[in-house]
């Protein structure tokens, strides 16, 4: 048997749920997923994480596997490629939730109670999500105490649109909040 019916028959033996065919994929694919992953993530720790995230949803999805240009180790590169995307995203709501903790930072004086700093990484977190321009007007408006007006003026944005940011983040943070368990958020 040569090389590629050898590959052939692994493919659909994994296609088909043979765990003997799974072990013998994940050793003939895994350095290339890894380096893709590696190459493209610059962490070796990350790019671990994908390689095993990627096997995982290979062997979930085998159901969806067809054999096709480049077999097996192109809809591998494919569901890598996927997965790498995933952690750049997770990277910059890190990233984000970060630079929001630094903006909107822990004030000098008492320490909160262990309930207002779950409350308030919760709140940072939905925060880091809003878009920036809608980040920039709440955060002038509560931690800067600037009205609506004074935001306009300071950003050179028209009112009406400081205005609807406002409304728009509210909007957001409000149903995003209501998903919490009361004893979250008060």
């Amino acid at each position: 048997m040569d090389e590629v019916e050898r590959e052939e028959r692994v493919a659909a033996g994994f296609a088909a749920g043979d765990e003997a065919c799974m072990e013998a994929v994940h050793r003939r694919w895994r350095p290339l997923v890894h380096s893709l992953a590696r190459r493209a993530l610059g962490d070796e720790r990350e790019a671990e994480d994908v390689t095993q995230q990627v096997f995982l949803a290979a062997w979930r999805g085998r159901g969806g596997y067809r054999p096709g240009p480049g077999g097996l180790g192109a809809w591998l590169t494919g569901i890598t490629r996927h997965k790498v995307a995933d952690a750049l995203d997770a990277r910059t709501r890190r990233a984000r939730v970060a630079d929001a903790a630094r903006r909107f930072g822990p004030r000098p004086g008492p320490q909160p109670e262990p309930e207002q700093v779950v409350e308030r990484v919760v709140v940072l977190g939905e925060l880091a999500r809003l878009p920036s321009a809608q980040q920039r007007v709440l955060s002038l408006a509560f931690y800067g105490d600037l009205t609506q007006t004074q935001i306009a003026e300071r950003t050179g944005m028209p009112l009406g649109t400081v205005k609807s940011h406002m409304r728009r983040a509210l909007h957001v943070l409000r149903r995003s909040l209501r998903t919490f368990p009361p004893q979250a958020i008060r």
